[in-house]
């Protein structure tokens, strides 16, 4: 009874990377892009929502900041 002899690194390493790659390859076909509206869409989405958190942010550190220096001129006198 023969033994099958063991593949090294480098066979075992490049048939992973070529399988990686084709099922790569089979996922991507299946991917649906989006329109040219719903990105629009998307995108507009996206920067109102980082408009609404940045101002948001923006609010809340001013009034930290006064919070802070109010306290400090309190304790200093």
């Amino acid at each position: 009874m023969a033994e099958a002899k063991k593949e090294n690194f480098f066979v075992r390493t490049g048939k992973r990377i070529s399988r990686w790659f084709r099922e790569m390859k089979s996922e991507l076909k299946k991917v649906v892009w989006p329109s040219k509206s719903q990105m629009v869409n998307n995108t507009l989405v996206v920067l109102a929502c980082v408009l609404v958190v940045g101002v948001f942010i923006w609010v809340f550190d001013a009034v930290a900041g006064l919070v802070v220096n109010g306290l400090i001129t309190l304790i200093t006198g």
